[in-house]
């Protein structure tokens, strides 16, 4: 894989996408063509966004997977107009970034990673205030709030201050008041970030019901349980660099094995590696970690005669696992690291090896 990118051109869209069979330029939402963003200044350059161009589909939930640094927020910041893209442009709906950035700000709500909720405020209040800035008319805007604090559960806590909530609930809230409007377009950049599993699984529950609303979902995210378990597509960024998009199970299938045996040890040699990658149905080998990772056909059938390769060359196994590949396998084989291994943003280089 080094040097090049998979895009894939299957437009099958998964069960319950919007977008079934062939997809037609109506179908989309958000059309983005070669845009880039250089950010200068006097340490150099950085390439936050590099040549990126793809389409969302209307109604759908569509996930930006990348470590830290991988140009996610920066391609976020500018489809909701708060950055000028160096080169390339952008249509939301029908409006062009360029020629129309205060009607595209009508037509979407923006969930940041940070917090922007006042604390002293209630619940209540916080929507309110919203509400008002987005121009939720003043005869709605009561029923709305009412509305959006029983879709998260907080109808009880309305009149209690934010600052006595969960890490959960605030996010909760957060979420629901970029809703306020009923926006056509709905951003959410690390949602669950620093929540717990109970709270993460709320924030899911809440993310799918917006999108039951016919509401496109636009989720950045490097949780890949997260992406797998709400996204209709999912898109793959790092270094600034569009690497993948598609379906889960087609994203699964770039890695060119059935299974993925994972084997821990303390105790590999380069002689035990160089056996392994003679077995006629290894695909790839590698060590990292005290961990063997090794990609295979009929993993199952292959498995004993790795174990026993092993005990031969006196490498002494702590765990063995047979897997299918997992969404973090697929961005491992694209780009030779993991989602933690992510940096600040830099301008783009080479992307890694195939592992």
């Amino acid at each position: 894989m080094e040097g090049s990118m998979t895009r894939s051109t299957d437009d099958t869209a998964p069960s319950g996408s919007p977008a079934q069979g062939s997809n037609s330029r109506q179908d989309n939402i958000i059309h983005i063509d070669h845009i880039t963003k250089i950010f200068e200044s006097k340490a150099g350059t950085v390439t936050a966004v590099d040549d990126i161009s793809f389409d969302v589909r209307r109604g759908e939930i569509f996930g930006l997977l990348g470590p830290n640094g991988a140009g996610k927020s920066t391609l976020i910041r500018i489809l909701t107009t708060l950055l000028r893209p160096t080169n390339g442009t952008a249509t939301v709906d029908r409006y062009t970034l360029a020629g129309d950035p205060e009607k595209i700000r009508g037509i979407i709500g923006v969930c940041p990673q940070n917090s922007t909720l006042d604390v002293e405020l209630t619940a209540y209040d916080n929507l309110e205030f919203y509400g008002k800035l987005v121009d939720v008319p003043e005869s709605e805007l009561d029923a709305r709030i009412w509305e959006l604090l029983k879709m998260t559960e907080l109808a009880d806590r309305a009149y209690s201050r934010v600052g006595t909530f969960s890490g959960g609930m605030r996010r909760k809230l957060e979420i629901v008041r970029a809703f306020m409007h009923r926006p056509l377009i709905l951003f959410l950049d690390e949602p669950t970030i620093g929540l717990d599993p109970e709270a993460r699984r709320e924030v899911w529950l809440q993310i799918a019901a917006l999108n039951r609303e016919k509401t496109t979902i636009i989720l950045t995210t490097h949780y890949m349980d997260e992406a797998e378990k709400l996204c209709n597509r999912i898109a793959f960024v790092d270094k600034g660099r569009l690497m993948s998009l598609d379906t889960t199970d087609n994203l699964r299938k770039l890695i060119p094995a059935g299974d993925l045996i994972e084997i821990g040890t303390d105790t590999m040699n380069e002689g035990a590696l160089a056996a392994l990658r003679e077995i006629q149905l290894i695909i790839s080998v590698s060590f990292r970690d005290g961990m063997l990772h090794i990609s295979a056909q009929n993993g199952s059938q292959v498995l004993p005669v790795i174990v026993t390769l092993l005990e031969k060359q006196k490498i002494f196994m702590t765990s063995i696992s047979i897997r299918r590949p997992s969404l973090e396998d697929v961005f491992i084989y694209l780009t030779g690291k993991t989602l933690d291994e992510g940096t600040p943003e830099m301008p783009a280089g080479p992307r890694g090896k195939q592992p």
